[in-house]
């Protein structure tokens, strides 16, 4: 879930930033409806990338112990989110050509979106 707390420091880059003002701006209940909004295969999906970026040895067996500067951390996270932005595009993609499509020609390339 999406933790608004993290909108209320006052570092300098961040009060400098735009979308952190916009988001400020967002009630608590809007931001928590968009970041429901994310699907279990998207999220299943992030959760995978982030895992295969990280190394997957099994708990079971391993006392895994990640250690990452702020700096790295922070892209890690960046790409995460950039990856969920773009699946979400495709998924929504893959529901309008499904509801266009459905019951037309099935021969028509879906990158050729024909309006």
């Amino acid at each position: 879930m999406f933790n608004p707390e993290f909108l209320t420091s006052d570092s300098e880059a961040i009060s400098s930033n735009s979308l952190i003002q916009y988001l400020q701006d967002q009630s608590p209940d809007v931001l928590q409806r968009v970041a429901r909004s994310a699907s279990g295969d998207i999220q299943d999906i992030i959760r995978h990338n982030v895992q295969g970026l990280l190394g997957m040895l099994p708990g079971e067996h391993f006392d895994v112990k990640i250690t990452a500067s702020r700096d790295h951390l922070a892209g890690l996270l960046a790409s995460a989110m950039m990856t969920g932005y773009f699946l979400r595009q495709m998924e929504q993609r893959m529901e309008l050509e499904a509801n266009l499509f459905a019951g037309g020609d099935a021969e028509v390339d879906p990158g050729e979106l024909k309006l």
